[in-house]
């Protein structure tokens, strides 16, 4: 039996949808993955404007397409996410983590949507650790995390002042 050495051919056409995932790809710093077999346009049209919102987008793309422009773009090591029906979820700076959020509330409201992993700044995540990665609170949480932190002990001292001051006043009556 003779073997068939199969050769994609490369094709203007082809070059220039490369070129154009890849361009709108080095413009994010997060990719998220996820299989959408089984959702219905109305769905997949709602997690889109979700993730508009949040200043992410949702592209449906050609998987080798998606391999070469990343790996173009020096973020290897996403094969296994790329098989399948393909979704990616493109984010970020901040805004990541909102992102793989809505993700995963699609996919808890459909039933349909698999989440495959992630690719952060440089790291490739599976399955489980998007999933923690989007329970992360965001930085603006961060920050009033840390304000109302800070804010107790001023909090505090004001009112040990108040409660001084209207003693004194109460003393001062009588």
């Amino acid at each position: 039996m003779a073997v068939i050495d199969h050769k994609t051919r490369v094709t203007p056409v082809k070059e220039k949808a490369v070129e154009q995932l890849k361009n709108e790809f080095q413009n994010y710093t997060g990719f998220f993955f996820a299989e959408y077999r089984g959702m219905t346009v109305e769905e997949i049209t709602d997690l889109r404007r979700k993730l508009r919102k949040n200043d992410a987008v949702c592209r449906v793309v050609k998987n080798r397409f998606a391999k070469i422009a990343l790996d173009q773009l020096n973020h290897k090591g996403m094969d296994e996410c790329l098989k399948g029906p393909t979704a990616v979820i493109l984010a970020r700076g901040d805004n990541e983590g909102p992102a793989a959020k809505i993700m995963f509330e699609s996919a808890k409201a459909t039933n349909k949507l698999v989440v495959k992993g992630g690719y952060i700044d440089g790291s490739i995540y599976n399955a489980a650790q998007t999933e923690a990665y989007s329970k992360l609170p965001t930085k603006l949480e961060l920050i009033s995390i840390l304000m109302g932190t800070m804010k107790a002990p001023v909090q505090k001292l004001a009112a040990t002042l108040l409660a001084y001051t209207e003693k004194l006043e109460g003393k001062s009556e009588n």
